[in-house]
């Protein structure tokens, strides 16, 4: 799992020969999401309210830098790391 970041419990990863629209995946213990980056919405999967609200926070204050890495996604690119949730 190509992961670009981690805080508080939360692993966010993008994967590489993904489909459309621009997404990422986090993992909170035995939860799962699947995010739209462009919307926030969640499209796959549950979290616990807490977390949801974390991993949301962490996503409007990078999702420039995610749009970025879904970009290097499609090109085959290396990604880069983002900068946790503090």
């Amino acid at each position: 799992m190509p992961e670009i970041s981690r805080f508080l419990g939360i692993v966010i990863a993008m994967f590489y020969n993904e489909h459309r629209p621009p997404h990422f995946h986090a993992k909170y213990g035995e939860h799962q999401i699947v995010m739209n980056i462009e919307t926030g919405d969640v499209m796959e999967g549950y979290f616990p309210t807490r977390a949801l609200g974390l991993v949301r926070e962490w996503h409007s204050i990078h999702k420039g830098d995610l749009l970025e890495n879904w970009r290097f996604v499609e090109g085959r690119k290396t990604l880069k790391k983002i900068a946790p949730l503090e």
